[in-house]
């Protein structure tokens, strides 16, 4: 989906829980992008629910004329290495599965606008090539960046 796309960002917002003390379990999701042939920002919502107490797992469900859609994620790894310290700050790598609109793939994301610094995505690369699955494998070659501008 997002190769015909840039400026793809992603917001999450927890959603509190009936009892403050347990941990948020479900997050409000706001996915903005701007096709590559317009300035039109086009938005999609959702709701992200954890599975269980595993927040490592989700299930998202679209808004609205998207409640058809659904998908599963996960979280396969991130880090917070330091821009003090010289680091590239925040990133996250995901797995999602198949949707009716999209397929299944790995993304890799950062905090910062300008993306992750490329030592930082060869290293991710290096590490999710070395996962022996085929499924993982495939997936791996096929990550591509998405433009920003």
């Amino acid at each position: 989906m997002w190769k015909s796309n840039r400026n793809v960002t992603m917001s999450y917002t927890t959603i509190p829980t009936p009892n403050a003390q347990d941990p948020p379990n479900k997050l409000d999701d706001t996915t903005s992008y701007q096709p590559l042939t317009s300035s039109k920002i086009r938005i999609i919502n959702g709701i992200d629910t954890a599975r269980g107490t595993d927040t490592s797992i989700w299930d998202w469900r679209g808004k609205g004329w998207l409640t058809i859609a659904t998908t599963h994620w996960e979280v396969l790894g991130y880090g917070d290495i330091s821009e003090d310290a010289g680091g590239p700050g925040q990133w996250l790598v995901t797995y999602f599965a198949a949707t009716r609109f999209t397929s299944a793939g790995i993304s890799v994301y950062s905090r910062k606008k300008e993306g992750n610094p490329d030592a930082v995505v060869r290293d991710i690369l290096q590490v999710l090539g070395g996962i022996e699955n085929e499924a993982v494998s495939k997936l791996v070659g096929e990550i591509f960046e998405v433009l920003r501008n």
